[in-house]
């Protein structure tokens, strides 16, 4: 009897799930037009970027948004090549028709921030001081991520040649600065300068920079600031898009490419990255400095759902970098050697081999991220796993120096809606490492 009665409150508790469930399904319909002609623009963008939700305007300016939450208040944003970026607060519970009017403008600005704040909000209502770095910045000819983001006033970089970079923001760097990719702070090495950040350049649409403290959302690294790298907006429902990135810099000869597809099918959502990075010795106005070219190899991916109750992904990501490095030394006919006297493989410095000595460095990341919509509020759940090695390569394959670092993290929010301007947050963050040094020869630091 007891078995039956479990069963039947399964079966009662199940269909009360999926009435509640069902009657939580909203469909929202919308209009864009051009603020001065009042002519509708098709192909603009909707995002939802609290939902990962995505929609493009047909032919008459429209769009539908499937599949929404029945309450609660969203930010919804609209982007159109040659307008401004327009934002607007919709409350689901008693949303009608939405209409954007664009503005035309030659130059697009930087409406959304989401760094320093635990939901999307317009710079008007965050206090933080934020930039934006938009996929055009992210497109410049740069050796690395960092060196993209400099052109952002009050940020910097450490650097020890091409591909090593530190972010410095407002003098702060290593340890007071956070970085954040794919809601999880990147564990690669920050303390030191003989490498820089693994992460692909060209993985993000848009990376969101706080300037000045952020320690009560982000822990007390973020002292200096935030580098918020945003995962790209999915695909439109029943879509599949794809992007190709070249460019190529004279000094070194740097050739960068980039191939991207993701989809959307009821929902179920992936993307697929690879990119490949390569360049030879960089040239100075006295000649060109041996063995300092590089290699890079970037592959990532993502499957995830995009459901009324929030949305759930699985990012995995694979970085590989391969460094050579030069402690500058001159034999007695004044022409370039290694420390030890020893002459380089070649003497053309446009080969794109690289000679000893060498770095090898490993990112290997699992990213599990999710927002739940729960009663009067959301729970965010961002759960992530890193493998950080770096070998550095004497004189032979072999390593003389093999550091491992493992990473486990997990961070929880749940914040309830906006009332009245105010709006309460909940947190818990952790984080737990371990290091060990795998080779005889050299040690980095303490295991």
């Amino acid at each position: 009897m007891k078995k039956l009665q479990l069963v039947g409150l399964v079966i009662l508790y199940t269909l009360l799930s999926s009435t509640v469930f069902a009657a939580a399904l909203k469909d929202i319909k919308g209009k864009v037009t051009d603020a001065g002609t009042n002519q509708t623009l098709p192909g603009a963008t909707i995002y939802i970027p609290d939902l990962k939700v995505t929609a493009i305007t047909n032919n008459d300016g429209e769009f539908t948004l499937n599949n929404l939450p029945a309450k609660g208040s969203y930010l919804v944003e609209v982007h159109y090549v040659g307008y401004k970026t327009a934002t607007k607060i919709v409350n689901f519970a008693n949303a009608p028709v939405l209409e954007f009017a664009l503005q035309p403008t030659a130059i697009e600005t930087k409406e959304i921030v989401i760094t320093g704040s635990i939901i999307s909000s317009t710079s008007k209502r965050n206090s933080a001081s934020s930039a934006v770095v938009g996929k055009d910045q992210l497109l410049a000819p740069s050796t690395n991520l960092i060196d993209a983001l400099t052109r952002v006033p009050g940020v910097s970089q450490i650097t020890t040649g091409p591909s090593i970079s530190k972010p410095v923001i407002r003098g702060l760097g290593y340890n007071r600065i956070v970085t954040l990719d794919d809601g999880i702070k990147q564990q690669g090495q920050q303390w030191g300068d003989e490498h820089g950040i693994e992460i692909d350049q060209f993985k993000s649409d848009r990376i969101e920079i706080l300037r000045g403290a952020a320690s009560l959302m982000y822990g007390s690294d973020a002292l200096g600031g935030v580098i918020n790298i945003l995962e790209p907006s999915t695909a439109p429902e029943g879509q599949i898009k794809g992007e190709f990135i070249t460019n190529y810099a004279t000094n070194n000869g740097l050739t960068a490419n980039s191939l991207m597809l993701n989809g959307n099918e009821n929902g179920f959502v992936w993307r697929a990255r690879g990119t490949y990075k390569n360049a030879y010795s960089f040239k100075t106005p006295t000649g060109y400095f041996p063995n300092s070219g590089f290699n890079e190899t970037d592959l990532s991916g993502m499957v995830g759902l995009n459901k009324s109750w929030g949305y759930t992904h699985l990012n995995v990501s694979n970085f590989r970098n391969n460094i050579g490095f030069y402690e500058p030394a001159l034999d007695d006919n004044g022409n370039f050697v290694k420390e030890d006297g020893a002459a380089f493989i070649t003497s053309d410095f446009k080969n794109r081999d690289l000679d000893f000595p060498r770095q090898d460095i490993r990112h290997f990341k699992i990213a599990l991220n999710n927002n739940f919509i729960l009663g009067n509020g959301n729970l965010k759940a961002d759960f992530g796993y890193q493998q950080n090695q770096r070998r550095e390569l004497e004189d032979s394959p072999e390593p003389a120096l093999f550091f491992d670092l493992k990473t486990y993290t997990a961070d929880l929010k749940y914040y309830l809606h906006e009332t009245n301007g105010w709006q309460p947050v909940f947190g818990l963050s952790a984080d737990a490492g371990k290091s060990e040094n795998k080779a005889d020869d050299e040690f980095l630091i303490p295991n």
